[in-house]
C-alpha cells in the first residue's frame, strides 16, 4: 500500500459516503428508518455499523482502546446526528492517511476484535480494510433502495476517479 493509494482510497470512501447519505437523507420519511429484512433491520442502523467499524479501526490504529461493546450498536440513531459523526472521521481517515509515509504504512498494528479474536495487520492494510467493508455494506444500504422503490445512487470507484479528473 501506497502513500498515494491511500489518500485516494481515503477520499474516495469520504465522497462515496457522502453520496450515499445525500441519498438516503432524500428519501421519503420514514424510509431510512423503516424495518426491513436484512442484517442491521434498516438504512440507518446499517450506516451506524459503517461508522462504528470506522471507530474501532480508528482506535486500533491510535493504539488505545475502544468502549464499542458490539458491532451492531447504534451510537446516532438520528441519521442527521451520524451523518456529522461520519463526516468527522472520514475527515480523520483522510487527515491521518496524508500524515503516513509508506515505513509508517508498513508498521504492524496489533489489536483485538471485539469478540476477543487477536490480529496483526499493517497500518496499508487497515485502511483497505476499512475501505472495503465500508464498500461492502454501502452495498447493503443500496440493496435496501430497491425496496422503496428506488434506485440507489452510484458509488464506484471509476466515477469517483472520473469526477476527480483521473483517468478511470
Amino acid at each position: 500500500m501506497t502513500p498515494q493509494t491511500v489518500r485516494t482510497l481515503t477520499r474516495y470512501n469520504a465522497w462515496a459516503n457522502k453520496t450515499l447519505f445525500d441519498a438516503v437523507a432524500a428519501l421519503p420519511a420514514g424510509e431510512a428508518t423503516k424495518e426491513r429484512p436484512t442484517l442491521f433491520k434498516n438504512m440507518v442502523n446499517t450506516l451506524n455499523h459503517l461508522y462504528v467499524v470506522d471507530l474501532v479501526w480508528q482506535a486500533h490504529l491510535q493504539g488505545r482502546e475502544h468502549s464499542i461493546p458490539a458491532l451492531k450498536t447504534v451510537l446516532h440513531p438520528e441519521l442527521g446526528d451520524l451523518w456529522r459523526a461520519q463526516q468527522e472521521i472520514d475527515g480523520w481517515y483522510v487527515s491521518y492517511g496524508d500524515s503516513l509515509n509508506q515505513a509508517a504504512l508498513e508498521e504492524s498494528v496489533d489489536f483485538t476484535l471485539i469478540g476477543g479474536n487477536k490480529g496483526t495487520l499493517r497500518r496499508g492494510e487497515i485502511f483497505f480494510h476499512v475501505v472495503n467493508h465500508t464498500s461492502y455494506h454501502r452495498g447493503f444500504v443500496a440493496d435496501l433502495f430497491y425496496q422503496v422503490p428506488l434506485v440507489p445512487p452510484l458509488t464506484d470507484l471509476p466515477i469517483f476517479l472520473r469526477q476527480q479528473g483521473a483517468p478511470a
